[in-house]
């Protein structure tokens, strides 16, 4: 009697947990663990941050503040512009793959699939076609024909250093008219036989006001999340 009705209590609460799927709520939550365990690799490797904090890294060492912004500030600001560029390319993988799959339509297997779609697409953007055949030939691989999917192992690592690639060249453009103002200072200084002056006491200053003079964080921003179109 007692047993009866807690359970008529609980069937009539608000407040009820259900288990779709045949008991599969905890393989479910095995496997999202597991993601999330490696989800610092997948941040790093497929997606927009490796790109962004390394050019933010630039800009910091460019204006002369190694300790300014901080580090966590840096790689804040990277893993929100991060959430920005790929905020289409997540839509569609939940859209797609993850909530199918929560709603028990779709096999694990094929959620996996599903999902590295939008992923592929959103890489294959931004990767140099000779980054994807240095590893076909690295793997004695032969070349994909018209409209075969390129491999996730192909993929990813040409993207890498795509993205590698792109970075250093942005903070390369960042880097030299900054650079520019060190020495423009330092020649100044030794014009004026103000030898025992540092120029870096000098230019510091300077750099950052032209920065600031110029909306510099703003134009750095727009160019990064642009460079991902």
């Amino acid at each position: 009697m007692i047993a009866a009705a807690a359970a008529t209590a609980l069937t009539d609460s608000p407040l009820s947990i259900q288990l779709q799927g045949g008991g599969s709520a905890p393989v479910k939550l095995f496997l999202l663990l597991t993601a999330l365990s490696f989800g610092t690799a997948l941040l790093v490797s497929v997606t927009s941050f490796t790109r962004i904090v390394i050019v933010l890294g630039f800009l910091r060492q460019a204006i002369g503040t190694p300790q300014l912004p901080p580090t966590q500030v840096l790689v804040g600001l990277a893993l929100i512009l991060s959430f920005f560029v790929m905020q289409p390319t997540a839509n569609r993988v939940y859209a797609d793959a993850l909530q199918p799959y929560l709603e028990d339509r779709i096999a694990p297997a094929q959620a996996l699939d599903r999902a590295s779609g939008p992923l592929r697409e959103f890489m294959l953007r931004q990767t140099r076609e000779q980054d994807l055949a240095l590893f076909y030939d690295i793997s004695s691989r032969p070349r994909p024909v018209t409209g075969e999917p390129i491999p996730m192992t192909i993929v990813m690592p040409a993207f890498m250093i795509s993205e590698l690639t792109t970075a250093f060249r942005m903070g390369l453009f960042l880097y030299i008219p900054l650079l520019l103002v060190d020495v423009l200072v330092a020649s100044l200084l030794m014009s004026m036989g103000m030898m025992m002056v540092p120029p870096t006491l000098v230019a510091l200053p300077v750099k950052v006001a032209l920065f600031l003079m110029a909306d510099g964080w703003r134009l750095v921003v727009a160019s990064l999340v642009r460079s991902f179109g």
